[in-house]
């Protein structure tokens, strides 16, 4: 029997509406009827009477199977969306955040026309960060940084597939000494882990069951054990007039703040587009 895609459409929407608000299981089901359609909603809507093959039937009862035990999207499709760029995510990686996208569209209006810079991405993650500097700064050289080798091979398949030349760092930031093997950089940036163990228990299922707990959480119940290290790290590695650009957990942003101007940063603590403290950016007097 074949199925509209207008009606798989609507009761895919229905079933999600169990996890997720009205608008994002909308969202949802709109991204995953294009992904087996092919066809983005406006042309589907067009022909509603419009009926998926047994294939895509298939593909369609493959997926909500996956969504429905509340895997994120995104891994489900194999697929997110960063900038300009699309990307491969699977549970080795954390799904990009449109803070994340914030933060790289500060970085790249600060060095816009600043040609030859070196940047170094601590924990990469699946390298969105990285290819968006490499893509948008000028004879940039880029290097993406990471302890798990899974993160590092999901962030090449994406400089692979979008034609991007990256530097690859296998190496963990917390572990003092082996500065040497990393390069000196004008702009250090990071995303790093935040969240304390005991905050688990209100994370949502979501995240807590699929996203990897390595990029999730600090190994000592300090929320500023990343960002600790990031200072004492670009206090040895920052070139002169760099600047160091941190993504936050907005409870901690002005405690992060705090610690490095009392290292001896200048800093600038910037809202997201939510109203909430979550971007950081520290620098030095050349």
């Amino acid at each position: 029997m074949s199925l509209e895609t207008a009606t798989a459409f609507n009761d895919l929407k229905q079933r999600l509406g169990a996890i997720y608000d009205e608008a994002e299981s909308a969202n949802i089901a709109e991204w995953v009827i294009e992904a087996v359609t092919g066809y983005r909603r406006n042309a589907w809507l067009r022909q509603p009477e419009a009926a998926l093959s047994p294939a895509q039937q298939a593909q369609l009862e493959a997926y909500t199977r996956s969504l429905v035990a509340q895997r994120p999207v995104q891994y489900v499709l194999g697929e997110c969306y960063f900038l300009d760029m699309k990307l491969y995510v699977d549970e080795r990686v954390l799904i990009p955040r449109p803070e994340t996208e914030e933060l790289a569209d500060w970085i790249i209006k600060e060095w816009k026309g600043k040609p030859g810079a070196i940047a170094l991405d601590i924990g990469t993650g699946s390298g969105c960060l990285a290819l968006a500097l490499k893509k948008h700064l000028d004879r940039a050289t880029v290097y993406a940084a990471d302890l798990s080798e899974d993160a590092l091979a999901v962030a090449a398949r994406n400089a692979a597939t979008l034609g991007l030349s990256l530097e690859w760092l296998q190496s963990d930031i917390l572990q003092s000494g082996n500065e040497d093997q990393w390069p000196d950089a004008d702009i250090i940036v990071s995303n790093p882990p935040y969240i304390t163990l005991p905050e688990q228990h209100g994370m949502a299922t979501h995240v807590l069951d699929y996203e990897p707990h390595m990029a999730l959480f600090v190994t000592d119940n300090d929320p500023l054990q990343f960002y600790k290290a990031i200072a004492a790290f670009a206090s040895k590695k920052l070139r002169p007039g760099g600047s160091v650009f941190l993504e936050l957990h907005m409870d901690h942003a002005r405690a992060t703040k705090e610690y490095y101007e009392a290292q001896g940063w200048h800093t600038v603590l910037r809202k997201d587009m939510q109203g909430r403290d979550r971007m950081l950016q520290a620098r030095r007097e050349d």
